[in-house]
């Protein structure tokens, strides 16, 4: 059996070291597995996604030195297959349309009793939308904007086993989803979630390779694909790469992009080794302002 794997970023700006230290830990392991690696440009965010930034993910990893096997695939192109994974879920009666706003379901979790700075506050849904009557759903579906929520009591009970991922060792881990998530966006029509499991088993991917902090993610997506009758892939959760305090590098904290690196005459395989390198226990120490010891390090 060929082993497929893929690098999906979202063209939101530039690739920084952190999303370069996860493209080659995928690189690595499709060559130590002899799997193809596969480059998909997750951008079905049209709000956030700009193609300037698809052309600059494609010339960053080019330098980087990481090649893949099959066309770049970008989500945008591929919004029929969304939709008809949402029609199958809703034909299904998995989900339902959501009309609260994010005021609203912080207010209804503040008169539940949830502290407003308790974690996932903002994010966790507490199903005020789940038992409006089919009649009033088309009623106000006709004049008021909605989400799509997959139910997630219904969903697991539909499953003829309990929802589960296996990693590379064979290790089982039981999918653990506490609140109705979002399918079907407002503004862009569909989620990452339902995106990604179609992309996935469309393209054959047998093994995922992502960070670890996408662990819950994983157990959305497997739910997703028993509902949809879709391959189960074998998930591997890397570590991430952090700052000196210990913080995961993120665009919105404006991390070290590829494009800097290039600009200061970094030389990409003096990088690709360092990133690659577990003595420095997934660290990037340096920040904005650090160009001198940044290329006293990385240069030729």
């Amino acid at each position: 059996m060929k082993f497929v794997t893929r690098f999906a970023p979202s063209p939101t700006g530039l690739l920084h070291v952190g999303n370069a230290y996860s493209a080659l830990q995928c690189a690595r392991w499709a060559a130590r597995n002899h799997a193809d690696l596969l480059l998909r440009i997750e951008d079905i965010d049209h709000t956030r996604c700009q193609s300037h930034f698809s052309d600059a993910i494609l010339e960053d990893l080019n330098w980087l030195g990481i090649g893949w096997n099959q066309p770049v695939r970008k989500q945008s192109e591929h919004l029929a297959l969304y939709q008809q994974a949402l029609n199958t879920l809703q034909s299904r009666g998995m989900i339902y349309p959501c009309f609260c706003t994010r005021k609203a379901i912080l207010n209804e979790r503040s008169r539940m009793g949830v502290a407003p700075h308790q974690s996932d506050s903002a994010t966790h849904y507490p199903g005020t939308c789940r038992n409006i009557t089919t009649l009033e759903q088309k009623r106000r579906m006709q004049h008021e904007p909605f989400a799509w929520r997959l139910n997630i009591a219904k969903a697991v009970k539909s499953c003829q086993s309990a929802p589960s991922y296996h990693d590379q060792n064979g290790a089982i881990y039981q999918t653990a989803l506490a609140h109705d998530i979002i399918i079907g966006r407002k503004d862009i029509g569909y989620s990452y979630h339902l995106a990604v499991v179609m992309d996935d088993a469309l393209q054959g991917v047998t093994h995922v390779i992502r960070g670890e902090d996408l662990h819950s993610s994983s157990a959305i997506h497997r739910l997703l694909q028993m509902l949809l009758d879709l391959p189960e892939p074998i998930y591997i959760h890397h570590h991430l790469l952090k700052n000196s305090d210990g913080e995961r590098l993120a665009k919105r904290i404006d991390s070290t992009t590829l494009r800097s690196l290039r600009y200061m005459g970094v030389d990409a395989a003096q990088l690709r080794n360092y990133l690659l390198d577990q003595s420095h226990n997934a660290i990037w120490p340096f920040v904005v302002g650090d160009e001198a010891a940044i290329v006293a390090k990385l240069a030729i």
